[in-house]
This record gives C-alpha cells, sequence and structure tokens, in this order.
C-alpha cells in the first residue's frame, strides 16, 4: 500500500477534499498511480494528513464515480486502469516548453549486456532461507549500526575463500567491504592521498577511470599489448599507483602471465607505489591452468586488492572488497572508520552463511559449467554466421568478448543497425581515455544473462543487420 502526501493549502478557497481528489486524479493520469495500486485506508490517510475521515471519504466517493478507482468490499480501494486513448489526451504536468516523454525506452529483443549475469541459476529458495536465519537467529543485533569495515564474521569467510581460489593472503583485519568499486576507489584515493598520480590500462574499466579523476588525482593512461599493460611505457610516466585488471583485463580480456607480473611487482618496489589488482570474475577462466594473484605474488606488501560478489553471485547485493596492506590498516583504522559501511547487515550475514556451509564455491562450480558452455554455443554460432568478417578477442575468460567487425561500417553505425533490429550492443571506444585507432571497429558482447536460444537468435540476427 502506497503513501500519499499531496500539499494541501488551507488558505485557498477550495474545499480540502476537492484539493485531494485533484491531486490523486492528477497522479493517476500521469501514471505515477499504477492500475491495481490501493490506496491507503481513510482512517490512515487522515492520520497521515491530519484532517478528517469524512474529507477523505468524499474525495474517494468523486473518484469513484469517475472511474478513476474502485472499492472493493473487503479488500480497500484500488486504482482502475484508464483507455490508451484518454491518457493520450491529457495534458502533462510541468513546463510545456520541455518536451517530456512518459516512455523514452526501446525495447530490445536481445541485450548483450556485458556486466550481467544469469540470475535464472541463482539459488533463490537457499538464499531466502538464509536470509530469514540471518534476521531471526540475532534480529536485534542486525538492526544496530555493524563495524564499518564489515561484519566479521563475513570477512574472515572471505579471508579463507581468497587463500583456497586465488592465493590471496590476508587476515579478517586487513578486508573493508563496500558497495561496490566505486565507492571502494573513492576511500581508496582518500586513504592513499592525492599526492599520488595513478596509471590505468588504456583501453581500460572507465567506471574506474571518472571516480579517480572526479576525485581530482593526476591519471596518467598507459597502452596494454597482448600480455596487458606495457611495462616501459609505464617506468616513463610519473606514476606511484597503478591500476589493473590482470586476471582478465578489461575489455580485452587478455590474461597477464607471471612474467609480466614480476615485472610490474619489481616497478612498484622501485617506486616505492601501490598496485591495485581489480580481480572482478576472476572465477570464470575456460582456458589454461590458473595464475596465482598478483597479492599472492606481492612479498613488499604492495599489492591492493579488489574483488566482488556481483559476477559470481548477483550485482544487486552490492557485496565488493578491499584487501589493503598491512602498512596501510593502520592509517584506515585511524582517519577513516568514521565512514560508516554501505552493505546491509542482513546482505552480509546471509552471505556468510552462504559461503560457510559451502554453497559459494558450489555455486561458483556450477555457473563455470553454464557460462562456459554459453561461451562455446557464442564462438560458435559467430564462427558460423560471420567466418573472416570478424575477430574474436578475449575468449579465454569471462563473461564477454570483443567482437572486431570487418564489414567497413564504423562503431556507431554498428550499433545503430542492430539497435534497428532489436539488438542491444556495447561500444569499446568509451573504455579508451586517449588515443583509440583500430583499423577496425569493435563491439562488446556479454553473454552471461542471455539463454542459448537467445545467444544463437541474436548472432544470426546481428549477421543480417551488419550485412555479413
Amino acid at each position: 500500500m502506497m503513501e500519499i502526501t499531496p500539499i494541501l493549502d488551507y488558505s485557498k478557497n477550495i474545499s480540502l477534499y476537492v484539493q485531494l481528489y485533484e491531486y490523486i486524479k492528477k497522479e493517476i493520469q500521469i501514471g505515477t498511480f499504477e492500475p491495481e495500486t490501493k490506496l491507503p485506508s481513510k482512517r490512515k490517510l487522515a492520520s497521515h494528513l491530519g484532517i478528517s475521515q469524512n474529507t477523505i471519504q468524499t474525495a474517494y466517493e468523486q473518484l469513484c464515480a469517475e472511474g478513476y478507482v474502485e472499492s472493493k468490499p473487503r479488500k480497500g480501494i484500488f486504482v482502475k486502469k484508464l483507455e490508451d486513448n484518454l491518457l493520450c489526451s491529457l495534458p502533462l504536468m510541468g513546463n510545456p516548453n520541455e518536451n517530456i516523454k512518459l516512455k523514452n525506452t526501446l525495447e530490445y529483443l536481445i541485450d548483450f549486456r556485458s556486466g550481467s549475469v544469469d540470475t535464472n541459476n541463482f539459488p533463490h529458495p537457499l538464499w531466502k532461507k538464509l536470509a530469514v536465519q540471518s534476521l531471526y537467529s540475532d534480529q536485534s543485533d542486525l538492526l544496530l549500526i555493524g563495524n564499518p569495515q564489515g561484519e566479521e564474521c563475513l570477512r574472515k569467510e572471505i579471508s579463507k575463500y581468497l587463500f583456497q581460489s586465488r592465493s590471496v593472503r590476508c587476515v579478517p583485519e586487513q578486508i573493508i567491504i563496500g558497495a561496490g568499486i566505486q565507492y571502494l576507489m573513492i576511500l581508496l584515493s582518500m586513504l592513499l592521498g592525492k599526492e599520488y598520480t595513478y596509471a590505468i590500462e588504456n583501453p581500460g574499466y572507465n567506471s574506474v577511470r571518472n571516480v579517480l579523476e572526479d576525485q581530482g588525482v593526476d591519471v596518467y593512461p598507459i597502452p596494454i599489448d597482448e600480455d596487458g599493460i606495457c611495462i616501459e611505457d609505464l617506468r616513463k610516466s610519473p606514476a606511484r599507483v597503478v591500476y589493473v585488471t590482470p586476471s582478465h583485463q578489461f575489455p580485452y580480456g587478455m590474461i597477464m602471465p607471471v612474467s609480466r607480473r614480476l615485472e610490474l611487482l619489481k616497478w612498484c618496489e622501485e617506486k616505492d607505489g601501490y598496485i591495485i589488482e581489480d580481480d572482478y570474475d576472476s572465477e570464470f577462466r575456460y582456458k589454461g591452468k590458473p595464475i596465482p594473484s598478483l597479492q599472492g605474488l606481492d612479498s613488499n606488501e604492495n599489492v591492493i586488492y579488489v574483488g566482488t560478489f556481483s559476477k559470481s553471485l548477483i550485482p544487486s547485493i552490492r557485496v565488493s572488497y578491499l584487501v589493503l596492506p598491512s602498512k596501510l590498516v593502520g592509517k584506515y583504522q585511524k582517519h577513516f572508520k568514521i565512514y560508516e559501511h554501505t552493505v546491509s547487515r542482513l546482505h552480509q550475514n546471509t552471505l556468510y552463511r552462504f559461503m560457510k556451509d559451502g554453497h559459494l564455491l558450489r555455486h561458483i562450480s556450477k555457473m563455470r559449467k553454464l557460462y562456459r558452455k554459453k561461451q562455446s554455443i557464442l564462438l560458435s554460432s559467430i564462427d558460423k554466421h560471420m567466418k573472416e568478417k570478424v575477430e574474436i578477442i578475449g575468449e579465454k575468460s569471462g563473461l564477454h568478448v570483443l567482437l572486431k567487425i570487418k564489414n567497413g561500417m564504423t562503431e556507431e553505425e554498428l550499433i545503430q543497425s542492430a539497435g534497428k533490429m532489436k539488438i542491444k550492443v556495447y561500444p569499446t571506444s568509451i573504455y579508451y581515455a586517449e588515443g583509440v585507432s583500430n583499423e577496425f571497429p569493435m563491439i562488446l558482447l556479454g553473454f552471461g544473462s542471455l539463454t542459448e536460444m537467445q545467444i544463437e537468435e541474436g548472432i544470426g540476427i546481428l549477421k543480417k543487420a551488419w550485412c555479413i
């Protein structure tokens, strides 16, 4: 049931019931109050607005008489669905000079979004059961503000999980839980200080670049090659902090070999700086043997490890984390514990139970097989329909690939022609801070949230859209 808060003007020579009636009627007309929405009861609305129940009753009766709402016995007052032609003829609220549209989104048949995951295979009943257990095991405690670094029980499970899966060595006191990498990067930029100059991969994750620039720090884009970020170019820059995605470079998808990782660690030691290692989807690797994290190879505690559960579980729970080197923990404890945690304690406790009972590892194993199959279908569909007209980049891991298109179209033309056939694809030019100089444009294709049938159908439609 909704809450209604109209602005009632007692100075006007207009009855309160008329003002309330006009307010509700306009909200129904413009679609704010959707069909089948239950309006507040007379008693609750009268108490909320500080007016008599008779005033509410009169307004509701007028709305019922005109067909905007209906009264259902023993259930309440509900908004009725208006005819489309009536809605189209009604004037919109606001500035008449502005071209306001109620609906301005194109619906796509298939969306190759890179950040999406397969939610159909998320264990909803199990998660719900664990969430209920979390709520009722110690209800009063979870309703209070918790530790700014996050729940200690969850940080313990994360430290054990990271050691087993990624060779990351840490204790719970080094872990900070936060709602997404953007928040954590803001916190990290404050923790390190603005005197540091940052290097980022070019192309690279544009959200991190934007955050750093918004924080007012100097950012240097560094080119990449087949092994990842170019160390020689990094040495020529004034940077002492570098942000990298070594286990699955975003967006190109290459995996940084051990030799390049050791070079990067040596650079960091020489500069007395820091490496920010974003391990955003290392769980999903399809070729070759796992390579230890940079943090696991580091003996000088110069690597700040960043991880997330957005890809391994679902993005909406917003659980990401930092693993700080020991020398930064004291500084955080002294100056930054005033920043409260940003992730629901209920979600943190539910995730703790999910990990403790072994459900996370089983879920990741299941999803790895599923995503490997989806990627195989994507690659075979591309080969079947496009062949020599395209080149696939970054197929060794992750939930997306890049497609280099060789049909003479520009990136914008490729996206627009796909959109006309209701297929949503994404550019790669936005990930370049500078120097987009590819002979052929590249399109990013995510496949995590798509069904096998959608993947095959989507590639078939793209073949027609791009005249390949």
